[in-house]
């Protein structure tokens, strides 16, 4: 797959240098120019921002769940996030259009004097973090849940509060697993195309803010693969886009196991 992606895109690589093609911020089609840094930063930006929103929420959410709820709660909670878990990303672009663009245009950006139209950034971040809690609640929870009961009950035999022992030892023993939970999570937000594109402006510029509309790589694959083909080198540069993708996400990848590694040896 890898090969023939690299294929499809080796025309416009043939013909324009790397660096323009990743630093160029000038996306005409009509006139030759395929500067990709606005949708690089567009993906940067939108996945950022969905861990930062996804991590701690679903990392507490997680404790809770194992450490501090009762089994009726958890018997109620549980089904909910498996649900949200299966459901498709359509919906919750729908929800991310009728609530998180009206909400962010007349409540959220008002109070930093700003006017948008709610398609931005921070639409498609909220969105993407609501889509990823599932699974890294999921994964974190059944994480937390293999520290052996036994470590729990010493530190508490030692005088350590509850708390306590959840930050320093159950974390610390969880804390690999917990990590390749957000390396998972942030694989599913960096591909996630059809939500984001829904709520996210698709302009092609270098966002500034998180009011700002940005265009994602997916996006920009989904809205153009198939049109304007008869324009030349358009379908070389999305097929670049696609490779592009696919090496930020195998390059994610493969540092993070290398952090796997080292945590495994270090615990």
């Amino acid at each position: 797959m890898v090969l023939l992606i690299f294929q499809k895109s080796s025309q416009i690589l043939s013909t324009q240098p790397l660096t323009d093609l990743l630093f160029s911020s000038s996306w005409q089609p009509i006139a030759g120019n395929f500067g990709f840094l606005p949708f690089i930063m567009g993906t940067i930006w939108v996945t950022g921002l969905a861990m930062i929103i996804a991590v701690p929420v679903s990392l507490l959410t997680a404790i809770y769940l194992s450490e501090y709820a009762h089994l009726y709660i958890r018997s109620i909670i549980q089904p909910v996030i498996d649900l949200l878990a299966g459901i498709p990303s359509v919906v919750y672009g729908l929800f991310g259009i009728l609530l998180i663009v009206p909400l962010i245009k007349n409540s959220i950006a008002p109070l930093f004097s700003i006017t948008t139209s709610g398609y931005c950034i921070l639409a498609g971040g909220l969105v993407l973090a609501i889509m990823v809690f599932p699974i890294l609640i999921s994964i974190s929870y059944e994480v937390i849940r293999t520290v052996p009961v036994e470590m729990r009950e010493a530190s508490l035999g030692l005088g350590a509060t509850r708390w306590e022992t959840v930050k320093h030892v159950v974390m610390k023993k969880a804390f690999p697993g917990i990590v390749a939970a957000v390396i998972l999570g942030f694989s599913r937000a960096f591909g996630e195309t059809m939500a984001v594109l829904m709520v996210v402006g698709n302009v092609a510029r270098v966002p500034e803010s998180v009011f700002d509309p940005a265009y994602p790589i997916p996006a920009l694959i989904a809205n153009n693969y198939g049109e304007m083909m008869s324009i030349p080198l358009y379908d070389s540069a999305l097929m670049f886009a696609a490779f592009l993708l696919l090496i930020i996400i195998v390059a994610f990848n493969l540092a993070a196991k290398y952090v796997l590694v080292r945590l495994s040896v270090v615990t």
